[in-house]
């Protein structure tokens, strides 16, 4: 944490305080200036396309650019620190995975936000099922098959994640069900843990569709399941998760949406999740996250602030019964 706190001081310049509360700016007159959107991953993960696909579109509405600012580490939370330390006046804006954001409060020791009181839910944008996909060379075909070479050699097979994050808590759940033994590799984002699972440094991972599927496409990873709850149309012949016995009910994926500073004015948070919900619907932009693996989803920000507590609970029980801790 103390290097978390390091890395967010250096940048603190740039997003003022948490705490100010929100100028009286009309809603009719913002955006009256650029607005940077924080992303708490590396460059070219799914937040940051997302950012930039959504983005551009909330560009040409309201003729102010939407930029997105990537600030990797600590699973997002040095991202997330900065926008509860920004001016609550709708000009700083973060997208990330939620489920990240609903895990933090029990991984992480100390944190110096709190998700509930310091942060204002606008809306979910996508949701995007993680794949189960190995190197080619591991001789599985199936979940079960996965599980059965995981307990033969347990403590064998090496699974890459970002500590504590939604992926790593998805993994853990999964490795609770089935009693199963791995050990879990540390990376700095969505794009290094699917390097090494293709390279054969680590044998299998669940990831999200956006950074996973094109690689399946190559022959470069092996599918073999899917986390959602019910079978995707766009790889209808792949099982879910689920599907195994002793999994019954188990479903995980990417829940991507944004989130402000508390104390930003609800004009705001409304007319951009009026807009983000337009632009998610139209045909070109459904059409490119169709694609990418992703369903358009828009919660209202009643809801997502909903889903978010009930997200923080869920995940509390899995990561103590995991014992795992975040410095």
């Amino acid at each position: 944490m103390t290097a978390m706190r390091a890395a967010v001081a250096a940048v603190l310049c740039c997003v003022g305080s948490a705490h100010a509360q929100a100028p009286s700016t009309s809603v009719q007159a913002w955006p009256a200036k650029p607005i940077r959107v924080l992303v708490g991953a590396p460059p070219g993960g799914t937040s940051d396309i997302l950012v930039r696909l959504v983005g551009a579109k909330l560009t040409e509405s309201w003729g102010q650019q939407v930029l997105s600012d990537p600030r990797p580490g600590a699973n997002g939370n040095i991202a997330v620190e900065m926008l509860t330390r920004a001016a609550p006046d709708g000009y700083t804006l973060m997208l990330m995975d939620i489920g990240n954001l609903s895990i933090s409060p029990s991984m992480y020791t100390k944190l110096p936000f709190d998700i509930i009181r310091d942060v204002a839910p606008i809306t979910t944008v996508t949701y995007s099922p993680y794949l189960l996909t190995t190197h080619p060379s591991v001789p599985v075909k199936t979940v079960t098959e996965l599980i059965a070479l995981a307990k033969k050699n347990p403590g064998k097979l090496n699974v890459p994640v970002g500590l504590g994050s939604a992926i790593h808590m998805s993994t853990l759940e999964f490795q609770q069900r089935i009693g199963a033994k791995w050990v879990y590799v540390p990376t700095k984002g969505g794009q290094s843990s699917v390097v090494t699972v293709m390279t054969g440094d680590c044998d299998f991972l669940m990831m999200g569709v956006v950074q996973t599927w094109v690689h399946v496409k190559s022959g470069k990873l092996k599918l073999i399941a899917v986390s959602s709850a019910q079978r995707e149309p766009t790889f209808p012949d792949v099982p879910t998760v689920s599907e195994t016995p002793g999994l019954e009910g188990y479903t995980a994926g990417s829940w991507q949406g944004i989130i402000a500073p508390a104390k930003i004015p609800t004009d705001i948070v409304n007319k951009t999740y009026n807009e983000v919900k337009r632009i998610i619907a139209l045909p070109d932009v459904a059409e490119k996250l169709t694609s990418l693996g992703s369903r358009p989803q828009s919660k209202t920000p009643q809801e997502t602030g909903q889903w978010l507590a009930s997200e923080k609970d869920k995940w509390a029980k899995v990561v103590k019964e995991s014992g795992y801790k975040v410095e």
